[in-house]
């Protein structure tokens, strides 16, 4: 099992992820705060691991970009996600589009990140082809 350690250390306001071209700031007032990046993560791990399967498949596509939305349960006390939509807009010609969106239920399954989220928080991918 690997272990990798990050440390966040207290900036001017906030606390801060360093990083070579400078600091990742992780306050939504000031940069993203971290329940964007937790969904931000799920959405670029997902598009990993899509253009991956995509590959495997041999279905010719080019991810153009990934649009991710989420909900908050505003019934619990903290507002927890509750769910996370995940859209992928790819360029696939029309024979490999059934492939591609049947593809999509790999996803989930194989993204550490999905799969390291709460079970209760639904995730859902579409491709919108362009």
């Amino acid at each position: 099992m690997a272990v990798e350690t990050l440390t966040l250390v207290k900036g001017k306001d906030k606390l801060e992820l360093p990083q070579q071209n400078g600091n990742w700031v992780l306050a939504r007032e000031l940069g993203y705060s971290p329940v964007q990046m937790l969904v931000t993560a799920a959405a670029a791990c997902g598009g990993y691991v899509y253009t991956s399967v995509l590959e495997n498949s041999h279905v010719p596509a080019e991810i153009e970009k990934i649009e991710v939305s989420y909900t908050r349960d505003s019934t619990k006390k903290a507002e927890p996600i509750s769910s996370i939509q995940i859209n992928f807009y790819a360029r696939i010609s029309a024979e490999y589009q059934e492939k591609a969106i049947r593809c999509l239920k790999l996803v989930s399954p194989n993204c550490p990140v999905i799969q390291s989220l709460d079970p209760t928080i639904t995730v859902a991918e579409t491709v919108h082809f362009i």
